[in-house]
């Protein structure tokens, strides 16, 4: 008889510490419910997989390396090679991709389908390593320098629980989300396309602060002054402050303190705007619009920057989404698993 696979990975929307966790930094992403799920018949040697996003299928044989995974087209299906080839996979997978993670929105559309491929390619281990084989199989199918912050809050989720990553340590500390904040993401109606993005460009100006006062997860605000170059100065001074910014809010989330969470998240935007310079006119004024209407406790732009979503906490039951705009009223869900 076929043996049958389905494996499911959640989206996730990043609630504070943008941009620090390819320095080792801290986030307090959480996984949603929203997800990708990869589901078919067992096969050796070969994957094919169909998605309900993407008008063309992706086919490779396993095993693959490295530089034939970057090379898989169309291009969607490369962080499942590369994954594959991270794993070393030499069985496969004939089946189907479907997904409820909009794509381009900055929900990690890309990390729920990477780590629902491994799963469904037979990765085990704890999440912390699943994940690490993620991170490195997206790095190897896209080229993209991508920190470990999404694929891992996809593979660790806690239903009704952010998560507080230590990026340095890979510890994970679930904190509980209040019951009386709804979390609400907008799409800005500005397509985000991560890989022609200036992310790369943002990670190098990281490593030359780096190369200056050491790592930025252990310096603080009185370093600065040793950088001369203002630009590497500024995403310096961003990634410093938005780690303080993380242990605020998750101290907020356990006091419940809902207006200091929306001052922090409010404060973390204007760092991004201002210092690492991913936002957008179009992002500006989503969020000058969202953070005076009532209700709304504060916004800011996830992901990593250059479109997609913003998200904004809400008091319960408001709708602060503008005409003509898509959005979503996401929870706190569970990680991946196997269905």
């Amino acid at each position: 008889m076929t043996e049958r696979i389905r494996a499911w990975a959640p989206g996730r929307v990043n609630l504070i510490g943008e941009h620090t966790d390819y320095t080792g930094g801290l986030v307090l992403p959480m996984a949603i419910h929203l997800g990708t799920t990869v589901a078919g018949e067992v096969a050796g040697g070969r994957v094919a997989l169909r998605s309900d996003a993407e008008p063309d299928p992706v086919e490779f044989d396993l095993p693959l390396d490295a530089a034939t995974a970057a090379a898989v087209t169309p291009s969607w299906g490369r962080h499942v090679a590369g994954v594959a080839a991270v794993l070393g996979s030499e069985v496969g997978v004939v089946g189907t991709v479907s997904s409820t993670v909009p794509l381009g929105s900055g929900l990690s559309s890309s990390a729920a389908l990477e780590v629902a491929s491994a799963l469904a390619l037979g990765a085990s281990g704890t999440p912390a390593e699943v994940a690490a084989a993620c991170q490195r199989g997206s790095q190897v199918g896209t080229g993209v320098p991508c920190g470990i912050m999404d694929q891992l809050a996809s593979a660790a989720g806690v239903e009704g629980h952010a998560l507080r990553i230590d990026c340095r340590t890979l510890e994970v500390r679930p904190v509980p989300f209040p019951d009386d904040v709804d979390v609400v993401v907008v799409h800005s109606g500005q397509h985000r396309e991560l890989a022609s993005s200036a992310y790369g460009e943002r990670r190098a100006q990281c490593e030359a602060a780096e190369a200056v006062i050491g790592p930025l997860r252990d310096a603080t605000a009185g370093d600065l002054d040793r950088i001369e170059d203002p630009l590497v100065r500024a995403r310096a001074r961003h990634v410093i402050s938005e780690n303080l910014r993380v242990d605020a809010f998750a101290a907020a989330l356990d006091a419940g303190d809902g207006d200091e969470l929306g001052r922090l998240l409010t404060e973390g935007h204007a760092s991004l705007r201002d210092d690492f310079a991913v936002s957008t006119p179009v992002i500006e004024a989503l969020v000058a619009r969202l953070t005076t209407t009532a209700g709304v406790l504060g916004a800011r732009i996830t992901g990593a920057g250059f479109g997609g979503c913003v998200v904004a906490l809400c008091r319960p039951g408001v709708d602060p989404t503008p005409p003509g705009l898509r959005s979503w009223r996401v929870r706190p869900g569970p990680g991946a698993h196997l269905a």
